[in-house]
């Protein structure tokens, strides 16, 4: 196996009854990156994830993480991985750094617990009890856990899910921090957003299958899609000089609000232009830039839904 290569998966297949989870999905991981998998609630990112970690066996495909097989070589392999799972619980009146304490005893050389509470902002509730934490808190405790064992590859699984935008923001800048120290992110989310923010590349799963795979840039690069204005208006407005527009392809007026889309920067211009000859009052006026969403959208046809 390249030793640029962490993960390689070749053709996997999952099924639950005559549901297919994932469906012939095949990709590579590299080493020291953040590689997102997103798509929609149920399009088979946790499942591919739970193969890949040794915690549910395929029903077709090859993988291999680090040249090794989780399900035959699930012992050695958890030594040099680290698992946040979509769902986590512990018990409610474990304290923090005792949670700590009896995960680093699973393993021979754990990483020092003050360390791993200062990494997470956690030294000030060593001593809370879980039950305790806000949802934040316990989020950042269970990437402690993760990370208890100094692993080569850490799986993120829906990390931010249920998280106020503040505390999902501290979450983003510590996956980053994670991949600073030289590890290997496996990330699945159905945020757009987070993965455009996160991943060095990203395989965008729906119905189970991998329907791109590169990185954000690169697929928004490629699907060429309009950029947007956005704005309010005051009473009547009438799009059709907005159409007559060289720039401009769709008007899109809902009851106050409006978006202009347009094939080039100079849309905004001429559209500001428009808007103040033919003496419009207008608030609130920004512009949107195509984005993961507008490409999963191309792709697939269908709206992401949470």
């Amino acid at each position: 196996m390249n030793n640029n290569i962490v993960i390689k998966v070749d053709q996997l297949h999952k099924v639950y009854g005559s549901t297919v989870a994932v469906d012939a999905v095949s990709f590579e991981v590299r080493a020291g990156e953040i590689f997102g998998m997103v798509g929609p609630n149920g399009a088979g990112k946790t499942t591919t994830a739970e193969c890949l970690e040794g915690l549910r066996d395929p029903d077709g495909g090859a993988i291999q993480v680090f040249g090794m097989s989780p399900q035959k070589d699930g012992h050695a392999l958890r030594e040099r991985i680290g698992v946040q799972l979509q769902t986590s619980a512990l018990q409610e009146r474990l304290k923090v750094w005792e949670a700590l304490d009896l995960f680093g005893s699973f393993y021979p050389r754990p990483v020092e617990r003050e360390q791993l509470l200062e990494q997470m902002g956690l030294t000030e509730k060593r001593d809370a009890k879980f039950g305790k934490l806000s949802g934040g808190q316990k989020q950042r405790l269970f990437i402690a856990l993760a990370l208890i064992n100094d692993p080569d590859l850490v799986f993120l699984d829906e990390l931010t899910t249920g998280l106020d935008p503040q505390a999902r923001h501290a979450m983003w800048d510590m996956v980053r921090g994670i991949r600073d120290k030289g590890k290997t992110v496996f990330l699945t989310t159905h945020f757009m957003e987070e993965a455009e923010r996160l991943c060095d590349r990203v395989a965008i799963i729906d119905r189970g299958k991998i329907v791109a795979l590169d990185s954000p840039e690169s697929l928004i690069r490629r699907l060429s899609a309009d950029n947007r204005v956005v704005f309010t208006v005051e009473g009547k407005f009438d799009p059709q000089p907005f159409l007559q527009l060289p720039n401009v392809t769709r008007v899109e007026p809902n009851g106050e609000k409006v978006v202009v889309h347009g094939k080039t920067n100079q849309v905004v211009v001429d559209v500001v232009t428009m808007l103040v000859s033919n003496g419009y009052r207008f608030r609130d006026l920004r512009t949107e830039q195509p984005n993961l969403e507008d490409v999963f959208m191309a792709l697939t046809g269908h709206e992401m839904m949470d």
